[in-house]
C-alpha cells in the first residue's frame, strides 16, 4: 500500500486542516491514489471534538487570550485537547476500504505504534478501557481522534514527547475528570533528573513503526 511520510515541522492548526481536506477531497476524487502521512507538530493550541468539549475547559477564555492560545472547533472524535511543541502530532490520510482496515482495527494499529515508540524510549505504556490512546499507570501520553469520510481518515494521533504539561491542567484533557497528562520526558525524569527526549528520535521512531505495521497489513 503507497504511501508518501511528510515532516511538515511546526505547522499552525487551521493551516494543516486546510491541507487535510486537500488530500481528503483529492482522495475521495481519486485524484490522489498515495496515503498521505503527515508529521508535524503544532504551536499552542486547544482543539475540540465535534461532541465538544468546551465544558471542560477549566480556565476562562479571557484567560486563554492572554496566553495567546486559541481553541479550534473541530470535526474529529473525541473531546478537547492541547496540543503545542514538543508533541508529536500525526496526521494519516490514508483509504482504510483499500487497507482492508475497520476503524477499529485502525486504532488499534495507531495505539500499537506510540506503544513500540515508548518501548524505544525505556517507558512502558498500554492501552485503556477508559478511553482511546496510550497510558502510563493513570497518566496518559498519547491521544487519538479520528474522523472518516467515505473509507478515507484524516486526522490522527498526538503523543507527548517534551510538551509542556501545565496547559492539560487547564482542561478535563479528552473529558476526562481526574486525569493527569505525562509526557515520554516527564516519565523518564521520574528514574534520572537528566532523562530527556529529542523530537528527531521520536519521529524517527513513529516512521519506522508506522513502516513496519503498514507492510505488515
Amino acid at each position: 500500500m503507497p504511501f508518501e511520510l511528510m515532516d511538515l515541522g511546526l505547522v499552525d492548526y487551521e493551516k494543516a486542516l486546510d491541507l487535510q481536506q486537500q488530500y481528503v477531497t483529492q482522495k475521495k476524487n481519486k485524484a490522489l491514489e498515495t496515503d498521505m502521512i503527515l508529521m508535524l507538530e503544532h504551536p499552542a493550541v486547544f482543539t475540540l471534538g465535534k461532541r465538544g468539549g468546551r465544558e471542560n475547559l477549566m480556565v476562562s477564555e479571557d484567560f486563554l487570550k492572554e496566553q495567546k492560545v486559541p481553541v479550534v472547533q473541530t470535526g474529529r472524535g473525541g473531546n478537547i485537547t492541547f496540543h503545542g511543541p514538543g508533541q508529536l502530532v500525526v496526521y494519516p490520510i490514508m483509504d482504510l476500504d483499500r487497507a482492508g482496515m475497520g476503524v477499529a482495527d485502525f486504532v488499534h494499529l495507531l495505539e500499537e505504534i506510540m506503544i513500540q515508540m515508548a518501548g524505544d524510549v525505556g517507558v512502558t505504556a498500554r492501552r485503556s478501557s477508559a478511553n482511546h490512546g496510550i497510558w502510563v499507570e493513570n497518566r496518559k501520553l498519547g491521544s487519538i481522534g479520528l474522523s472518516i469520510t467515505r473509507g478515507i481518515s484524516f486526522h490522527g494521533l498526538a503523543l507527548n514527547a517534551n510538551v509542556d504539561l501545565t496547559p492539560f491542567s487547564w482542561v478535563n484533557p479528552c473529558g476526562l475528570s481526574g486525569v493527569s497528562m505525562t509526557s515520554l520526558e516527564n516519565e523518564l525524569q521520574q528514574k534520572s533528573p537528566k532523562g530527556s527526549i529529542s523530537m528527531p528520535v521520536v519521529k524517527e521512531s513513529f516512521v519506522r513503526h508506522f513502516t513496519r505495521a503498514i507492510k505488515s497489513t
